[in-house]
């Protein structure tokens, strides 16, 4: 199955508490119960002003699907073609 990285911008996201963050991790949550085993959230990387998100998801509709339900912002869904990582470059 495809997997997408989300780019969403939101203003002070460095800044969000705890509390916030697990509000918006409960609110993704639910949305992806509500869409199915199809769409999964692997992980986030929160940024100054930006929160990138790994998912697996059969196509981009579905990722912005749950962006939609959630109400969070997909300024950008960029499918991953390959991975690299130090291994590389043996």
């Amino acid at each position: 199955m495809p997997k997408f990285v989300i780019e969403r911008e939101i203003p002070g996201a460095g800044k969000l508490t705890k509390d916030q963050l697990q509000g918006i991790s409960q609110k993704s949550c639910g949305v992806l119960r509500e869409l199915g085993p199809q769409v999964q959230w692997l992980e986030s990387f929160v940024t100054d002003d930006k929160i990138y998100c790994v998912y697996i998801a059969p196509d981009e509709a579905a990722v912005r699907k749950h962006a939609e339900m959630g109400g969070f912002p997909a300024n950008r869904v960029s499918q991953v073609r390959t991975m690299i990582d130090p291994t590389t470059s043996e």
